[in-house]
């Protein structure tokens, strides 16, 4: 087991401030967050945040990293990584502003972010902008911590994978929030391509899952991970992995074996392999909790099934020749 788990019995003693900065994570999230950073993490390597919306996850941790007895604020850095604005394929909410909404005529909630972590500002390094844009492809320099809760789309995952994966090194401690996220079977199947490398904490945090990096990772397995060579199958192979070493979130509220399974029903769906993706997909729509939270994923991928049986039907030989007869017939 990892040295993070320590923390799990710590979470629920953990007091933050009732007015913390809006953000999409939970309670248990933002205090394990500052348990990181408090108890876990020194700051000799750089400190790294990969979606820090409106603050409060950024918060949390800069909480821990200031009360920590080791973390030097003179030469310690937290880089938080944003596009800080709201708009198209930003992924952000009006919500990430004070008044619950983007001012007219401008959509930056940059300087409010700024004040809101007002407190941290000397050891908070902030990257506003596109990631392909505000990131280093040259720094190689370890990255000792990687909350990664940006990864909304394969572009930018391929960002991540290719510039802050490729920096971790044992005793890097990774978060992914998205874990519960269906829709994004890469942080799936990487981490069951990382899988002899890493330890989990323990159970997922929600739907955080956090790991430690207990061994090398070979370069090419990164660059797998980087480049998208796995094949079809070996994705749903390692998702397989994954899902024999997880089952609910530690709460017990997040089935996440059932959510592995329909992040295999999205590896086929992006794959262009809609029959297969309904097939796996169709049985989990008696899981409680995908019914009641994914119906839109579960829309999604029966609505692609059935448009490509449309097509295919539209292009076989017996459906030509039904067109043409009743072509003939109309004439």
């Amino acid at each position: 087991m990892s040295h993070l788990a320590r923390l799990y019995p710590l979470i629920d003693d953990v007091r933050l401030p009732d007015d913390l900065p809006y953000t999409q994570c939970s309670t248990w999230e933002l205090k394990f967050l500052y348990l990181l950073g408090r108890h876990h993490l020194t700051g000799r390597d750089p400190v790294v945040e990969l979606g820090s919306g409106g603050g409060g996850s950024t918060y949390a941790l800069a909480m821990g990293l200031h009360e920590s007895p080791v973390f030097d604020e003179r030469t310690g850095r937290l880089h938080a990584y944003d596009f800080f604005r709201v708009g198209r394929g930003t992924f952000a909410s009006e919500k990430f502003f004070t008044s619950g909404r983007a001012p007219e005529g401008d959509n930056s909630f940059l300087e409010e972010f700024k004040g809101r972590l007002e407190p941290f500002l000397p050891f908070l390094e902030i990257h506003a902008g596109d990631l392909w844009q505000t990131s280093d492809p040259d720094d190689r320099t370890p990255v000792e911590f990687l909350h990664i809760d940006i990864a909304k789309t394969a572009r930018v995952f391929r960002c991540v994978s290719e510039r802050f994966l490729t920096r971790l090194v044992p005793g890097s401690v990774v978060l992914h929030q998205d874990f519960a996220g269906p829709r994004l079977p890469w942080l799936h199947w990487s981490t069951g391509a990382l899988l002899p490398y890493i330890e989990f904490a323990g159970a997922p945090i929600r739907s955080t899952l956090a790991f430690e990096v207990v061994r090398p990772v070979p370069e090419d397995v990164l660059r797998a991970v980087t480049e998208d060579t796995y094949s079809y199958e070996e994705k749903l192979r390692l998702i397989s992995a994954v899902q024999e070493r997880l089952d609910r979130d530690h709460t017990g509220g997040i089935p996440f074996k059932s959510v592995l399974e329909l992040a295999k029903a999205y590896v086929a769906h992006y794959d262009g392999r809609h029959r297969q993706a309904w097939a796996i997909a169709k049985p989990l729509l008696d899981d409680e909790y995908l019914a009641r939270t994914r119906a839109d994923h579960f829309e999604q991928l029966r609505k692609a099934h059935e448009d490509e049986r449309a097509k295919t039907a539209r292009r076989s030989p017996l459906a030509r020749i039904k067109r043409l007869v009743r072509g003939a017939v109309r004439r």
